[in-house]
């Protein structure tokens, strides 16, 4: 049997049982433990290979693939969670542009200005962690179209334009210096690289400003910061 034919056998076993010790059980007879009358001496038996009804495997394979699949299958759940954009037919450039970025999102890269009405029509703005909001909440509803991505009191800030409210938080990716004279700023936290959101300033090192022409926002505008530091 060759190595591959082996890693079958040992995947086909695995699957099939939930421990090592049900798949021992399930090679011993009950002739075996008639004579044996001992059945823990009766699985020492079948993993050394001199009792069973069918192939050895060797405890460290058996619970080295166990592990093996179950990684597997954790890393697939996670992708189809987080890649939620997936096979989404998208007709917004805004929805596209965070689409594209999903992935890379994992790490926290972008953040999202959105300026619009709310739905009791006041005007609203403000500054939103993408990578956070993507870990916090299911962004099927806005890929689908069901509802619009929009600033809250919890991101990074956020301004009531008719009631005058502001608030500012910093999250797990980013650092709001709010008390800067000439505006807002956002410190990544992971290389301490100061992103400059003023559309009349350069937003800063490893980082871009990107306007985005869409029909679901009065302005919509995405930093992107790429992290030189080493993870």
């Amino acid at each position: 049997m060759d190595q591959e034919e082996g890693w079958t056998t040992v995947d086909n076993i695995v699957t099939q049982f939930n421990t090592y010790e049900d798949f021992l059980d399930s090679q011993i007879t009950t002739l075996d433990l008639y004579y044996l009358e001992d059945e823990g001496l009766a699985r020492q038996l079948v993993e050394l290979g001199y009792r069973g009804t069918g192939e050895v495997v060797k405890r460290e394979d058996f619970e080295a693939r166990k592990a093996a699949i179950e990684i597997a299958r954790l890393a697939e759940r996670t992708q189809k969670k987080t890649l939620t954009s997936a096979g989404k037919d998208l007709h917004d450039n805004f929805l596209k542009a965070l689409a594209v970025r999903e992935e890379d999102n994992r790490n926290g890269i972008s953040v999202i200005f959105i300026r619009d009405r709310n739905s009791h029509g006041q005007e609203v703005s403000g500054y939103i962690d993408y990578a956070h909001r993507l870990k916090t909440e299911d962004f099927e509803v806005y890929f689908s179209g069901k509802k619009r991505l929009l600033p809250r009191p919890t991101d990074m800030s956020f301004y009531n334009w008719d009631s005058h409210v502001a608030v500012w938080n910093s999250t797990p990716n980013y650092q709001v210096i709010a008390d800067n004279p000439e505006g807002l700023l956002f410190k990544y936290k992971r290389d301490r690289k100061i992103l400059n959101v003023d559309p009349k300033a350069q937003p800063g090192d490893n980082s871009t400003r990107t306007p985005i022409q869409t029909e679901l926002y009065i302005q919509a505008v995405i930093f992107d910061h790429v992290s030189r530091r080493k993870t």
